[in-house]
């Protein structure tokens, strides 16, 4: 038992030395939806508590990042989720494509699947309230209605 916890813990030793890379890409304020759709700054603030850290190129990363094997499982959530969705290059999506993304939106926050019960773990403050969730769909059927206004107008 002695022999296979000295494994464990120089094993757990020798992945420290591979770190993520934490660096983010360079900013694109004029592609960023929150700036391109000039989204108030109440709905803006709660997107970026909630959203920012694995939708965007903005990413805020914890102390534990810094803890192989946790920093792998999380910096692979940040991966999955810009690639799903990137909050900071949205103007480059066709406007097809960007109507597809903020119905998404609607359907996950609706539904409570975003943000994941497992980001609240170390961000707490990203938990939405039931208000915050009803102003944020509100919002996007908004942002939605005005896609589909500029689909239509640019046939």
């Amino acid at each position: 038992m002695k022999k296979i916890l000295v494994v464990i813990l120089v094993a757990f030793i020798i992945i420290q030395f591979f770190p993520i890379d934490k660096t983010n890409p360079a900013p694109t304020p004029g592609m960023d939806f929150l700036k391109i759709k000039k989204t108030p700054d109440p709905i803006a603030k709660t997107i970026r508590t909630s959203c920012y850290d694995c939708h965007s190129n903005e990413t805020k990363y914890p102390w534990y990042t810094s803890i192989s094997p946790f920093s792998w499982w999380v910096k692979n959530h940040i991966n999955e989720g810009r690639k799903h969705l990137n909050f900071s290059t949205f103007a480059v999506y066709e406007p097809q494509r960007q109507l597809h993304k903020i119905e998404e939106c609607i359907e996950m926050i609706e539904k409570k699947e975003m943000p994941l019960e497992s980001y609240y773990i170390g961000h707490q403050n990203a938990k939405l309230t039931d208000d915050q969730r009803t102003d944020l769909v509100r919002y996007f059927k908004k942002i939605k209605e005005d896609t589909e206004r500029g689909i239509m107008f640019n046939k």
